[in-house]
């Protein structure tokens, strides 16, 4: 038995045609305007609302093991369906660090057994994320690490950092670098300027960001590696890929929606609901994030989804740790904020959040193509909904975007041709959790 989408928007071949889908063994089978049901298939109506590839998101921290409080592997790809994601890549600084083929193969088989969105786990470069010695990669590898990440610190040493993406070439996988200069960071909380003066904390200057990236991609030009450099703030660091990719240098790079969205003066009470590292910065940072997104310097929208609990939460702008959830909120505030205004075209944002991620890191989906896995989230444009936290499936629910009335909401989400999220549907959020 299989599925049959009926009359659903979709883009396929370039151009969006209302059409059915008929999906077997995981896998579409048929494309055309009107199929007919001879087989007892499963009917789905999709009313022409849009049905896109499944969403990518190639940074998210699950928190599991050590973190279980704040979100686990189950709660978390439970929530990347509900945010219209199929797949996710998850983050190694847990506790234990994932830096060890047992932890990445525990990894692994966690996310199969919760029966979510499919999760992939990222190895780290450094022992327990240390930076002083690095992690067994090629064990790693051979257990399923799709790349490596110190992310939330920056690897110090250029020596280890240039040894790393020498072993990381070899083995074709990317780096995925969290870019902090920590003699430049300090103890910041946020961006340095005018907020931080106004609310007399300690700031982060862009330079603790653009100064590694700039290092890195020297160093990724003499070893050849792919260099991914996560969550974009600064746009001199935009700048700084823009002129790399133009020589030829093998790098790509993300930015979140919080960072396109938002800028340091946009903090309100509670601030460390806006406490994100890397912080949000100026208006002019934000301006050149938007341009590398438009141009192609940065190629994905990743979520860096960090759960944290209320209590955490409430320890004030100074105490309080770096992070928001962002799963089940991405692609509405962006199709609201940029689509919508007409400052990204649809298909630039499916490109950024689906079909960029599946090429740069190789994975499956990312396109709606006769014999694709059938990896599909149906979006319906035109409903309004409001930013509710209590409503989230993440265990957590600290977000800036609270209360925000957006446009853009997933309805269902298919993994491998098996509706797994369906919205007003119980969806069996007790099992193994």
């Amino acid at each position: 038995m299989g599925v049959i989408i009926k009359q659903g928007k979709i883009w396929y071949e370039n151009r969006w045609v209302v059409s059915d889908l008929l999906i077997e063994e995981g896998v579409i089978k048929e494309i055309a305007p009107h199929l007919a049901d001879k087989s007892g298939n499963e009917i789905i109506e999709a009313g022409q609302k849009l049905v896109i590839p499944g969403l990518i998101d190639c940074h998210a921290h699950l928190r599991e093991p050590g973190g279980e409080e704040k979100e686990t592997i189950f709660s978390g790809a439970r929530a990347a369906l509900k945010g219209g994601f199929t797949t996710v890549l998850a983050m190694p600084n847990t506790n234990p660090v994932i830096d060890s083929p047992d932890l990445i193969d525990y990894i692994y088989k966690k996310g199969q057994n919760a029966g979510w969105a499919r999760v992939l786990p990222i190895g780290a470069i450094t022992v327990g994320e240390q930076g002083e010695k690095l992690a067994d990669l090629e064990g790693m590898v051979a257990k399923g690490a799709v790349a490596f990440s110190d992310d939330g610190k920056g690897v110090q040493s250029a020596a280890l950092m240039k040894e790393t993406m020498e072993r990381a070439a070899r083995m074709g996988r990317p780096i995925l670098a969290h870019c902090e200069d920590e003699t430049l960071s300090g103890n910041g909380v946020i961006h340095q300027g005018a907020m931080a003066n106004k609310l007399m904390v300690p700031g982060i200057p862009a330079e603790a960001e653009y100064l590694q990236v700039q290092r890195d991609l020297l160093l990724a030009e003499a070893t050849g590696v792919h260099y991914h450099v996560c969550h974009l703030s600064s746009g001199h660091s935009v700048q700084l890929i823009r002129e790399a990719k133009a020589k030829g240098v093998n790098v790509t790079a993300e930015v979140t929606p919080h960072h396109l969205l938002l800028t340091d003066l946009d903090l309100r009470e509670p601030y460390s609901s806006y406490k994100i590292n890397p912080p949000l910065r100026s208006e002019m940072d934000q301006i050149a994030l938007i341009e590398g997104i438009l141009d192609g310097t940065i190629d994905i929208i990743a979520t860096d989804h960090a759960p944290h609990t209320v209590t955490e939460k409430k320890r004030g702008l100074l105490a309080a740790p770096f992070g928001a959830v962002g799963l089940e909120t991405a692609f509405p505030l962006l199709f609201t904020h940029l689509v919508r205004t007409g400052i990204v075209t649809l298909e630039r944002l499916i490109e950024l959040m689906s079909t960029r991620p599946a090429e740069i890191f190789n994975l499956e989906g990312g396109v709606i193509q006769l014999n694709a896995k059938a990896d599909l989230t149906i979006i319906d444009i035109d409903a309004l909904q409001r930013v509710e936290p209590s409503d989230f499936y993440s265990k957590s629910t600290n977000t800036p975007f609270a209360g925000w009335e957006l446009f853009g909401w997933p309805t269902l989400t298919m993994v491998a041709g098996e509706v797994k999220w369906r919205q007003g549907e119980n969806n069996d959020e007790s099992i193994n959790c």
